[in-house]
């Protein structure tokens, strides 16, 4: 989508995708973060979530790639502007099936006449709809050459 294509208040829904014990462990090695709540079996059982659950940082990656995969930043998004408000309401755990609700919260042109800003109210949900992380996300985008 271009910035053009973004509206104010619209809503886009992302695919879904089933986070996995393999993705935990990957992760886990790729960041080198290894702490208990995500590796340590034993020490998940003494904790209320009862086993490794995904890094946050995991969910939010895995996120970015749903919304690669609905097409929304396909070609046409140029930069991650940043990230606000960002909360994890609830552990995501292997097994778990997440995906992507994001609301147009607002946009604006930037000096360059082939660029656009648009920021996103995000909500990852599981499967059961529940919000396991939100955030406030702000992109770049570019704008159509064409005018339209």
């Amino acid at each position: 989508m271009y910035f053009e294509d973004f509206e104010v208040g619209m809503e886009l829904i992302t695919p879904r995708r089933t986070i996995t014990l393999t993705d935990i462990v990957n992760f886990a090695s790729l960041s080198g973060d290894f702490n208990a709540p995500h590796c340590d079996h034993e020490f998940c059982k003494t904790q209320p979530y009862g086993e490794p659950i995904a890094h946050g940082p995991l969910v939010w990656a895995v996120a970015g790639g749903l919304s690669y995969a609905s097409g929304i930043n396909d070609g046409t998004i140029v930069a991650m502007l940043g990230v606000d408000a960002w909360r994890i309401h609830l552990p995501v755990k292997h097994g778990d099936t997440i995906h992507v609700v994001q609301r147009v919260a607002g946009k604006r042109e930037t000096s360059k006449p082939d660029k656009g800003i648009v920021e996103f109210d995000r909500e990852i949900r599981n499967q059961r709809d529940e919000v396991v992380q939100s955030a406030k996300g702000t992109n770049m985008y570019l704008r159509r050459t064409d005018g339209g």
